[in-house]
């Protein structure tokens, strides 16, 4: 299944863990969710990354962010507050938002469409279903701008 099929156009609320920061969604996004297993991900995260993607015109953010450019096309955002981990996004185009699942509670009932790094995924951490599942080695061939697995 592809992320067309769940493109949604409508209004999501969520917040940080201590609600310093609220990040509204009102307009284009995908209502499902994405895994990453890359070791920059498992440090940021301390297991599997999830995310789904928002337009950039969609989205209002307040609050006190602060952002980190954990490599040379992307950062890597967080509440300066209590540290909640808020989004990914590309600094160039495409430069959608990914946000993490857990501050929107619309987001519990995304399903997972796809995996990427499989073969670099914990053994403490195995997904089960019918998804779109691709090596580093795969990912990678495909998006030429990404140099490897780095932490």
């Amino acid at each position: 299944m592809t992320e067309t099929a769940y493109r949604r156009t409508g209004r999501m609320d969520g917040h940080c863990l201590c609600g310093a920061v609220t990040i509204r969604i009102g307009g284009e996004h995908i209502a499902a969710v994405g895994v990453c297993h890359c070791s920059m991900c498992q440090h940021w995260n301390g297991a599997v990354f999830g995310v789904f993607t928002a337009a950039p015109e969609a989205v209002t953010i307040t609050g006190p962010v602060v952002r980190y450019q954990s490599s040379e096309f992307a950062e890597r955002a967080f509440c300066q507050t209590c540290g909640s981990h808020l989004w990914m996004r590309n600094t160039t185009p495409p430069d959608d938002y990914e946000f993490m699942p857990g501050l929107f509670p619309d987001a519990r009932d995304f399903p997972l469409i796809s995996e990427i790094y499989v073969d670099c995924a914990p053994a403490y951490a195995p997904l089960a279903g019918n998804h779109r599942r691709l090596t580093r080695a795969e990912y990678e061939s495909e998006n030429l701008f990404v140099e490897g697995d780095k932490p």
